[in-house]
């Protein structure tokens, strides 16, 4: 099926919502992880997001070059030209774009939709995420606000973070420390300075221990709780329905199946995934390697194994693994089966 429009995004995210489910949102850095993304989510039967960070798109563009604008636009192109062999429906969405890296990455890219949208099309990218978690959330605000009003102008969603998610992912680093916990005061500013979609659809993600990279169950404290109790807040202080905000997962590398059903349970309509897929996708090259060591290499002035060490031999192998990965996260998240297309 063709990537989401615009009005197709946001019936997936009503739908997860109203369904109690959410869909996983895979970072990429190849052709090679989009098909394996695509695959996946044609095996489980699931619609699902398909994200790139600023080092992704830098990655896209060639690792020499580093133009991350060109390698986001390059990423979506090659998505929008495959997704049409899959029967399921993906959006697209950039990761992770911190103050220093708005003017070439996210803006370069709203403007390529802006065009888009003006000669009669869709916006390139269904959602954006502005990374203000950095600095001052009166700053973060008054930037998101700023952007929300281009995004909404395209009809693309926003997503911000309200909060800091713990460790490193692509240069965007924070501490371990009590700012991995939203409060309630924060929530608040952020309804006030941005609306609940009168200004523009958006996502928040509310920091409730997160941290990027890897660690195991226990090493860090996730209170999933803490999202029911700030949309519990939010409705009681502007007159709401129950879970007002889209919440977005960040950081879920080790959760446990019980901490996602909860965060899921209490308004998460999507969850990013990278580390456990990254891991899946090299680990199973790993295992071809050391398996087909006399074949990959030529050993002892042997001529080694054509086939074997063809990179579509390995690149094959290590897509299903991803793909296997990516079917586990849809299972996790509900969202397998709930396929529109």
């Amino acid at each position: 099926m063709p990537i989401a429009t615009p009005d197709q995004y946001a019936a997936m995210l009503d739908k997860a919502k109203t369904g109690g489910f959410a869909y996983p949102a895979f970072n990429v850095s190849s052709s090679q992880s989009i098909n394996a993304v695509l695959q996946g989510l044609t095996e489980a039967g699931s619609d699902g997001i398909i994200q790139v960070t600023t080092g992704g798109a830098d990655y896209f563009a060639g690792h020499t070059v580093k133009n991350r604008a060109s390698g986001a636009l390059a990423f979506a192109r090659f998505a929008h030209s495959v997704a049409d062999n899959y029967p399921i429906t993906v959006a697209l969405h950039t990761d992770h774009c911190p103050e220093g890296a708005l003017g070439d990455f996210v803006i370069p890219l709203i403007e390529a939709s802006e065009s888009a949208v003006a000669d009669g099309g869709h916006p390139i990218f269904q959602s954006h995420m502005w990374d203000g978690s950095a600095i001052a959330l009166d700053r973060n605000l008054e930037i998101a606000t700023d952007i929300l009003k281009r995004t909404r102008a395209i009809n693309a969603i926003l997503e911000v973070e309200i909060g800091a998610v713990g460790g490193e992912e692509d240069g965007v680093q924070a501490d371990v420390n009590e700012n991995l916990y939203t409060t309630l005061d924060d929530a608040i500013k952020m309804v006030e300075a941005l609306g609940l979609g009168e200004q523009g659809r958006y996502m928040a993600a509310l920091t409730f221990g997160n941290v990027h990279g890897v660690y195991k169950p226990g090493n860090v404290k996730l209170r999933p709780e803490l999202l029911r109790e700030i949309q519990t807040g939010l409705s009681a202080k502007f007159g709401l329905a129950a879970l007002p905000l889209d919440l977005v997962f960040h950081g879920g590398s080790g959760s446990t199946d019980a901490e996602i059903a909860e965060a899921v349970a209490n308004g998460v309509v999507k969850m990013n995934i990278d580390t456990d897929t990254q891991y899946a996708f090299t680990r199973s090259i790993a295992d071809y390697m050391l398996k087909n060591y006399d074949s990959v290499i030529k050993v002892d002035g042997e001529v080694g194994n054509k086939k074997v060490y063809d990179p579509r031999a390995w690149g094959k192998v290590a897509e299903s693994a991803m793909a296997a990965r990516v079917v586990d996260s849809t299972r996790q998240l509900g969202s397998a089966g709930h396929s529109n297309s």
